[in-house]
């Protein structure tokens, strides 16, 4: 199953930013806990690489990326600590060009027509659509999608994607998942919420 059929099957990745081992294995066995055994844990805090390393070996079952990754040391950091999947908040041809020469799943973020044609010329398929609301959300999304959906092309919306427009988003045939920046640090019941959503999208 490639990356692209994992993230169906979760169809929303909580986006985490963490700060410290405890507190990221907490949030994970949570998650798993109540259904949703997936999470892009940020590059933004220091116990980044040590949450996925640690989090990969107690809770194999999770789909575990690593967010905000911006240049090629963290996007080795990363894989080598056990990530599936990497994003990033922008395009740079550097580090997309090494995901690619060392067969990583990587996804650059794209938010107008020449970006995703920059990243499908690197062959890149999986694209993170960031910021996704500020760059005019689902009409602008349509938009990019249109002329590229039948090159195969799949998105990860995030970005002000929350629990009242989450559903316009799934309803995209290619829309793989979308970011949960909502579910940073939440409570169970907006978790168990996040799942009865997801499950109605689920292929």
């Amino acid at each position: 199953m490639n990356i692209a059929e994992q993230l169906d099957k979760v169809k929303i990745v909580p986006v985490l930013v963490l700060n410290t081992l405890d507190e990221g294995l907490a949030v994970c066995e949570q998650l798993c806990r109540n259904g949703l055994p997936a999470a892009e844990i940020t590059f933004r805090t220091a116990a980044a690489e040590s949450i996925i390393r640690e989090a990969s070996k107690q809770f194999p079952e999770m789909l575990i990326g690593a967010g905000t990754i911006l240049n090629i040391q963290d996007l080795h950091r990363a894989f080598d600590a056990g990530a599936k999947f990497a994003v990033a908040p922008g395009f740079n041809p550097k580090v997309v060009a090494e995901a690619v020469k060392c067969n990583l799943d990587f996804f650059p973020a794209v938010c107008t027509p020449s970006e995703v044609e920059q990243a499908m010329e690197f062959g890149c398929r999986m694209l993170k659509f960031f910021p996704a609301e500020a760059c005019g959300g689902i009409p602008m999304l349509k938009s990019i999608i249109a002329p590229y959906k039948h090159l195969g092309v799949r998105f990860m919306p995030t970005g002000g994607v929350k629990t009242s427009n989450v559903e316009s988003y799934l309803q995209i045939p290619e829309v793989a998942a979308v970011g949960g920046t909502w579910l940073n640090k939440c409570d169970d019941q907006t978790i168990i919420d996040a799942v009865e959503i997801a499950k109605k999208y689920i292929r």
